[in-house]
């Protein structure tokens, strides 16, 4: 794996659907009813059913994983939330991510995601790092 800095390593997008949510509560446990109950999301004073936070930053990753071939060379994944994922019951939710590299050394890339839900970033300063060992 050879990577110049500012490289685009990496592009995928995902669409989310009610049943995606439901089958991450499933998995995660993570049964909060703003995931599922468009009636409970607006009655806390949310647009509607959200996804689940770390179902966003898992999928985010993901293109990074695939990229570098193997999962344990993942040595650091940091993100911040910055905007909620709105899961319409109907079309659903498209999330993108493009990963680049931003920054080099002998040892390791930092892989820089942008991760966006309806042309907006929902993912703020979200960063992998990676070996290359």
């Amino acid at each position: 794996m050879i990577a110049e800095l500012g490289e685009i390593v990496a592009e995928k997008t995902f669409v989310l659907t009610r049943d995606s949510l439901v089958r991450y509560a499933g998995a995660s446990g993570d049964f909060n009813a703003i995931h599922y109950r468009d009636d409970v999301a607006q009655s806390v004073g949310l647009p509607g059913v959200l996804a689940h936070g770390m179902l966003t930053m898992g999928l985010a990753v993901q293109p990074v994983v695939d990229w570098i071939g193997d999962p344990a060379k993942v040595l650091d994944y940091q993100v911040r939330f910055t905007r909620p994922v709105v899961v319409d019951p109907v079309d659903g939710a498209t999330v993108t991510v493009v990963a680049k590299v931003g920054a080099l050394t002998d040892a390791e890339i930092r892989i820089d995601l942008t991760v966006t839900f309806a042309d907006q970033t929902v993912l703020g300063k979200a960063q992998a790092r990676v070996s290359l060992a």
